[in-house]
């Protein structure tokens, strides 16, 4: 069976995500900065709340994925406290400053993950070489990679998506960045067995007041009154076409 799992940004869209018939949720902060760590209290109630598996990332800050000591320790206390709450699994990177996998911290990382199933995300997509980056991640343990083919979305990436998947002896390789229900046959066609979609759209505030010239970006342009949310329709029908496919290729 083909999985689907939807990036979430909030226990509510992880919640529509799970009615909508995800088979598991990227639990996120910062939708701007491409997912940071979700608080404690996203986590608390997600775990309560979430029945279908969420792995939170774990990631410090934005940006680069090449850490300091600080940031390390930070990213362990994370971890622990993931691990704590009783998540399943987690989501998690880094590089060393050439580019490479981080592998004496990522050592520590998969020591301190236990059981939980780990996801390389796509701090991959930065590293300098995606096959050696393979076998090490095999030699880790985790038990997927996240990844847009070293392309800035998957559908571009394909021809890499296509090798790894050839290559892989352990980890599952998962498509994400720019997985859409237009392009999901794409991805099923070279032999993908889970896909990572935001699946989302823009959502008006429900704020009627709204004061003018005031903004808490940075960013004087940002529209405040507007927020990105995972779209269940458009989740529930990525699922459907994905069921579907594997209704044909079980009776082909």
């Amino acid at each position: 069976m083909t999985k689907l799992e939807v990036c979430c940004y909030s226990v509510d869209c992880a919640l529509t995500a799970e009615q909508a018939g995800a088979d598991r949720v990227e639990l996120c902060a910062s939708q701007a900065d491409g997912g940071i760590t979700p608080s404690y209290g996203t986590l608390k109630l997600a775990r309560e709340k979430v029945t279908i598996p969420v792995h939170p990332i774990v990631r410090p800050r934005g940006g680069d994925f090449c850490y300091s000591q600080s940031e390390f320790e930070v990213l362990k206390s994370d971890i622990a406290c993931i691990r704590d709450l009783g998540y399943p699994g987690l989501v998690v990177g880094m590089l060393d400053a050439e580019g490479h996998i981080d592998m004496a911290r990522m050592w520590e990382v998969m020591a301190l993950c236990g059981d939980m199933a780990v996801t390389f995300h796509r701090a991959f997509d930065m590293c300098l070489n995606p096959k050696i980056a393979l076998e090490q991640l095999t030699q880790l343990g985790v038990a997927r990679i996240l990844t847009s083919g070293q392309q800035q979305n998957a559908e571009v990436g394909l021809p890499m998506l296509r090798e790894l998947n050839q290559l892989t002896r352990g980890p599952i390789i998962m498509a994400g960045a720019g997985v859409r229900l237009t392009n999901l046959q794409k991805f099923v066609d070279i032999g993908l067995t889970e896909l990572h979609s935001s699946a989302g759209r823009q959502v008006k505030s429900a704020m009627r007041y709204r004061k003018a010239g005031v903004t808490m970006s940075s960013d004087t342009d940002f529209d405040e009154f507007s927020r990105y949310c995972v779209d269940g329709d458009i989740v529930a029908a990525m699922k459907s076409t994905l069921q579907f496919d594997d209704e044909i290729s079980r009776t082909a």
